[in-house]
């Protein structure tokens, strides 16, 4: 077997990639367009394009071969690894991001969204993109971002924004493809009563707050501990301990993250059961034990509060199926020869 059908395997098999149903002509040769790659669905990939993904994924894969088999340093991009080699699975991992992003904005052009599914149509948008921000920058107006963007980082940018356009407009009505229904926005919220509910939770509660002497012995704590374990409530432990101070108070606990004493009360009441006692919470010359006495849920207030993350959620896992399921109906043609010419210097230019 030639070292150029080994290479074409491997990227063939990258490019299939997680079982998805697609038509790879590996051998085709695609001569006749001038800097082509691989053609998608009819729109076609350009050497340009390939080695941009290449080289924005780079960092990433060379983290997973360092991780993966214990190297240290920059990775040989012609060395082998499983069967072949790393710049073979660069270029596989880069064509497979390239399918899914493409499939993306396929979708969203047949709905009608002004899209550059066409690399350089890319280009064209991030210059004039570039220069109608400089030229406000010019004029002393507000520009909200960078100035300038990188390729880079225009390329994210657009993609989220198609994405966030793509799925408002088909989630839109009854019979869209991630159109989400009360009744799937109910069964989500009921099925994780307890993540959803957290914030509309009301804790009645116990805090007992007893001072430790500089002088105490590392196994202060410990005694303390055993003393709670064997009374059960701190009402009982406060009145034998001449430096205790002892609270009771409610918490909502949709208060969380406007304060250290919030996030710690949220972090241990829930937790705990009533009835139960904390684990001891060793301060800066003290120790707190938490009771809690009891504790109600506003499921109505919940559901309102949560739902439209809930919403969001499900059109979100709606979405990566509907974009995976479309990726597996587009034919999608390679030349072997033409991604097997990149070398290790083109990606690190």
């Amino acid at each position: 077997m030639t070292r150029l059908s080994r290479r074409a395997i491997a990227l063939m098999a990258g490019v299939v990639g997680i079982a998805l149903v697609v038509t790879v002509i590996a051998t085709v040769v695609l001569a006749s367009r001038s800097g082509e790659v691989a053609v998608i669905d009819g729109h076609p990939v350009t050497r340009d394009e390939l080695l941009f993904h290449m080289r924005r994924l780079a960092p990433i894969v060379q983290n997973e071969l360092q991780n993966e088999r214990g190297l240290q340093g920059p990775i040989d991009w012609d060395a082998p690894v499983g069967g072949t080699t790393a710049l073979e699975r660069l270029a596989a991992r880069a064509l497979d991001e390239i399918r899914r992003d493409k499939t993306m904005l396929i979708v969203a052009d047949e709905n009608g969204l002004s899209v550059p599914i066409e690399y350089d149509d890319l280009l064209v948008e991030l210059d004039k993109e570039n220069e109608r921000r400089a030229e406000a920058a010019a004029k002393g107006e507000t520009v909200y971002g960078v100035v300038e963007f990188s390729l880079e980082e225009y390329y994210s940018h657009r993609l989220t924004q198609i994405a966030t356009a793509l799925k408002r407009r088909l989630s839109a009505d009854p019979g869209d493809p991630l159109w989400v229904s009360e009744a799937e926005v109910r069964w989500a919220f009921d099925a994780n009563r307890d993540a959803w509910s957290a914030n509309a939770t009301t804790y009645r509660y116990s805090k007992l707050v007893i001072e430790v002497p500089s002088s105490a012995s590392s196994s202060y704590v410990a005694g303390l501990q055993r003393r709670v374990d064997a009374t059960g409530r701190l009402a009982d432990v406060a009145a034998t301990e001449p430096d205790a101070v002892l609270t009771t108070d409610t918490y909502d606990g949709g208060s969380v993250g406007q304060s250290p004493r919030d996030q710690e009360l949220r972090a241990v009441l829930s937790t705990l059961e009533p009835g139960e006692i904390s684990d001891p919470v060793v301060g800066s010359g003290h120790v707190t034990f938490y009771e809690l006495h009891a504790k109600t849920v506003d499921e109505d207030e919940a559901f309102a509060e949560y739902s439209y993350r809930i919403r969001q959620s499900l059109i979100d896992r709606k979405f990566r199926k509907y974009l995976q399921r479309r990726m597996g109906e587009l034919e999608v043609q390679v030349d072997t020869a033409a991604v097997g010419a990149i070398d290790a210097e083109d990606v690190q230019q």
